[in-house]
């Protein structure tokens, strides 16, 4: 599975505090990668409560 950020991230953080091991923010949030399926949980969390729905799980 890979983890996308698409445009329009507004740099929250919900994403982070919910899964931290994945997302980080700066600006904007991005993915590492080579934590994704060891946390799906988490990810598909922190899709769903991304206030402007740009997580996208595939």
């Amino acid at each position: 599975m890979t983890v996308k950020i698409n445009d329009g991230c507004i740099g929250c953080g919900a994403c982070a505090s919910i899964c931290e091991e994945v997302f980080t923010v700066d600006d904007v949030a991005t993915v590492n990668e080579a934590a994704v399926e060891a946390n799906m949980d988490c990810v598909k969390e922190a899709a769903e409560s991304c206030p402007v729905g740009v997580i996208e799980i595939e």
